[in-house]
């Protein structure tokens, strides 16, 4: 049979193909492939398959509670303010570094540039003109007549501030503020230099300064410790160390010797500097204690408010029980952030999270008025404590639009808001000048301390 032409060109591409094949050796080596791929089959099949090792038991592993602070580490401030609080936001500086226990020389405490000399002189040359203000504090005060001057502003501390004190005297106005790093700020109104320090590793929960002695002030902290700055020795002495957390620092009117410490989840302790121990203990609430507070004419009528939503006030008259009865107390829906006296001792003012301000008046403060005001301040801001001003009649507290809120406890309402075009930021705690009737200063949370003064 004869081929066609096309049938021809085959065979010749055919025979063409497997010349160009026989010169390269591809037959060969796909044959050495086949044989290698038959080979490892071979071999899996006839693998044997390993039994497996039974998992050993978990072991127990049994942990030693430490505290941060026997660890060398910085604490997680955890619980700053209110129910939560978040972490806060990266910084550019480096971290702040861990200080350590025992007695820290102011000169080590150090963190502003300048010199502490002039500091520690005006400190030590503060006039003691007894605790009287100035003025008639009844019926002196114009609400209309506050004003807030650029000169009167001043960044004492970076970040928050969690603790603000005006300095009992008469001849300067001085003002320390303690923040959540550590640090506290001291700033001589009228003068440009701030000093700061840090003698702490934790946010500042109190600062307590000395009425009789401007010289000596009480600081206490978030990790445990209680410190006493005393400028004539140059010195930050260790005072006492807890292994509780201590979130109030308070002190009688009329007993320089004993201190009252929140400490713990709704511990009181008295520290006696007598014999430097702690005198006296109990678990009043059943959450942490944020603030403690005497009746001046009652001196051993104290109030304290808890996380745990109420404030009581108590009779330590009754020091020797081991369990104290509240005297009264008051409950509201959500974490009670403050309870302050009046002035007269007559009234207590309470400040909570479920958005009120209690006004408790009365022979035995049993006629309570609750007054509405927004105190959801969020996670990165103090929370806000309503404070008495110089009398009965009025209570100060911030706004989250960047003013201060005057309440009326004769009308039970707000009346005021104080607002300038130089507040930048939210105040949320407050002191007043008890020399100067009309000087009222608000810190916030960027480290600022905003002054109103009376003209």
């Amino acid at each position: 049979m004869k081929l066609t032409d096309y049938e021809l060109k085959r065979l010749e591409n055919i025979r063409r193909n497997d010349e160009m094949m026989a010169a390269l050796k591809l037959h060969s080596r796909a044959t050495q492939l086949s044989n290698f791929k038959r080979q490892r089959v071979e071999a899996k099949s006839t693998r044997v398959k390993l039994e497996k090792k039974p998992k050993t038991e978990t072991p127990i592993v049994i942990r030693v509670r430490r505290s941060l602070r026997t660890r060398g580490i910085p604490p997680d401030f955890e619980g700053l303010d209110g129910d939560s609080v978040a972490p806060t936001a990266p910084s550019k500086e480096d971290p702040p570094s861990v200080v350590s226990l025992g007695p820290l020389s102011m000169a080590n405490a150090r963190e502003s540039a300048h010199s502490d000399s002039s500091f520690i002189e005006s400190l030590m040359g503060m006039a003691q003109d007894g605790n009287v203000p100035k003025g008639d504090v009844g019926g002196s005060l114009e609400l209309k007549s506050l004003s807030l001057d650029p000169e009167n502003i001043a960044r004492v501390v970076s970040g928050r501030i969690t603790n603000v004190s005006f300095f009992p005297s008469s001849s300067v106005n001085m003002i320390a503020a303690g923040n959540k790093f550590g640090n506290i700020g001291f700033w001589n109104m009228g003068e440009s230099e701030v000093h700061l320090y840090r003698p702490h590793n934790a946010p500042i929960s109190g600062i307590l300064i000395q009425p009789h002695c401007c010289s000596k002030i009480y600081t206490s902290c978030y990790d445990g410790v209680l410190r006493l700055m005393d400028a004539e020795k140059e010195i930050f002495d260790l005072v006492f160390e807890s292994d509780e957390k201590i979130y109030a620092l308070s002190q009688p009117p009329n007993d320089t010797n004993c201190l009252y410490l929140a400490e713990g989840s709704g511990g009181l302790t008295i520290w006696d500097n007598r014999v430097g121990k702690r005198s006296s203990h109990w678990d009043l609430h059943d959450s942490r204690i944020n603030t403690i507070d005497f009746n001046c004419q009652n001196p051993h009528i104290v109030a304290t408010s808890s996380s745990d939503a109420t404030a009581c006030t108590w009779d330590l008259r009754y020091t020797n029980r081991k369990d104290l009865t509240a005297l009264r107390t008051f409950t509201h829906k959500r974490s009670v952030q403050s309870a302050y006296f009046s002035p007269s001792g007559s009234s207590l003012a309470t400040t909570s999270l479920d958005n009120t301000i209690g006004i408790h008046s009365g022979v035995n403060l049993e006629d309570t008025a609750l007054i509405s005001h927004f105190n959801q301040t969020g996670r990165w801001l103090s929370t806000f404590r309503a404070k008495w001003g110089w009398d009965d009649k009025y209570l100060f507290i911030g706004n989250m639009n960047r003013g201060v809120d005057v309440v009326s406890a004769v009308q039970r309402k707000i009346v005021m808001t104080l607002e300038s075009p130089h507040m930048s930021a939210i105040p949320c705690r407050f002191d007043i000048n008890c020399y100067e009737v009309g000087m009222l200063v608000g810190a916030t949370s960027g480290g600022q301390l905003y002054v109103w003064t009376s003209r």
